[in-house]
């Protein structure tokens, strides 16, 4: 079996879904543009050979490196990135190059665009925002009429919270208006709630063979928008209707062979024509493992490997390891020019048995993430709550 990994650099952790490949006997095969010299020993060591492009952006330049594998491997039976930047040119690959798994360009709004998921969630039987594709002012009013302020507007088609606004009044909605958007945009109803994650390892039947959930008390959208500093953890149980409700959501969507992180709103507010406090409501869904290093807060969290489980769906379909959850698993983030009232040195003298990782996060992901990490593991949530206060205060 030939499995080309895209970008295996980024995040650096993800030389671990190679490595767990090749021990099951798969040619893995790597495309990237990190000089050769650069990759970490553990990244050489799970590849069979590395191709290097000089922009991943340059589509030429991507094709002739998978001609290559092709002409020297043979033909190509997977080809991922793991990686939402990504999703959309790797179908295009797929494509062009009639790999079998994966999403090709054909079902690409589907799976990129948050107005088209909407018909997937009703399929499952769960509840989503009323919505209003942007078009003009009047159109907007005549929405905002029936739902009311606040709305929030964001991409159709993007990244995270990227983009991603709240508008309050009809002075902000002119002003929203005022200038052309070279993207398509939704409007959707404001909901009052924390987000609650489902994340899943899904074979090409759709069957799932593992799942966990995570907790963001704070928006995303605020985090990026206001610098907050970043705080979510991995949960030992998922709540019985969030875990019915990511199942469900697992079987509707086109999850053939896929990581997936999906969001939903548990409601801490009524919405008064769409649903009452406490009750969950579907956000998106992204078809890949969840952002930053959170693969490997879940196997901090349990005594998983979900890089291994991952393998074992691309190679049998199945997988024999199976996961309990006795740790809360908990991220924080803190953001470069903040002061917080505990120095690093404090927090690893306080909670240096606990950490697991710790380190600068790239660039890219810091408006969302931040800039500096601690991940932690604790017995109980009073635990999580004290060192996210101590860490982030």
């Amino acid at each position: 079996m030939n499995f080309v990994f895209v970008s295996p650099t980024f995040p650096w952790t993800y030389w671990q879904f190679c490595d767990r490949l090749k021990e099951r006997g798969v040619n893995v095969l790597a495309i990237g543009d990190t000089p050769y010299d650069d990759l970490s020993d553990e990244l050489k060591g799970a590849v069979t050979e590395y191709y290097r492009v000089d922009s991943m952006e340059n589509y030429d330049e991507m094709v002739k490196a998978l001609g290559y594998f092709t002409y020297h491997y043979g033909r190509i039976d997977w080809l991922e990135s793991n990686n939402e930047y990504w999703l959309e040119q790797d179908a295009r690959l797929r494509t062009d190059f009639n790999i079998p798994t994966g999403f090709h360009t054909d079902i690409m709004e589907d799976v990129k665009c948050k107005s088209h998921m909407k018909k997937y969630y009703e399929q499952a039987g769960v509840k989503t925002a009323r919505y209003h594709l942007c078009s003009d002012l009047d159109a907007a009013m005549a929405f905002v009429n029936e739902v009311g302020y606040p709305v929030i507007v964001k991409p159709d088609n993007g990244v995270g919270a990227a983009g991603t606004r709240r508008i309050n009044n009809n002075d902000e909605l002119a002003a929203f208006y005022a200038y052309p958007h070279d993207t398509r945009y939704i409007m959707e109803e404001f909901l009052e709630g924390v987000i609650e994650s489902y994340e899943a390892i899904v074979n090409l039947d759709r069957d799932i063979l593992i799942e966990t959930s995570h907790m963001f008390p704070e928006p995303v959208m605020d985090i990026v928008n206001e610098g907050k500093s970043m705080f979510y953890y991995t949960r030992k149980d998922i709540p019985q209707d969030l875990l019915d409700y990511g199942r469900a959501c697992a079987h509707t969507f086109p999850t053939y062979g896929r990581c997936l992180h999906m969001e939903f709103f548990r409601l801490t507010k009524d919405k008064p024509g769409l649903a009452g406090k406490g009750e969950l409501v579907g956000l998106e869904v992204n078809f890949r493992m969840p952002g930053g290093y959170t693969p490997d807060m879940m196997n901090f969290a349990s005594s998983a490997d979900v890089y291994a489980v991952y393998a074992d769906m691309v190679t049998s379909g199945t997988s024999d390891i199976t996961t309990d959850h006795p740790y809360y698993c908990a991220y924080c983030g803190r953001r470069d020019g903040n002061l917080y009232k505990t120095t690093d040195e404090w927090i690893w003298y306080t909670y240096g048995e606990n950490m697991r990782m710790h380190g600068r996060m790239p660039d890219i992901l810091a408006d969302a993430m931040g800039n500096t990490y601690y991940t932690a593991v604790f017995d109980t949530l009073e635990e999580v709550n004290a060192f996210a206060e101590d860490v982030l205060g």
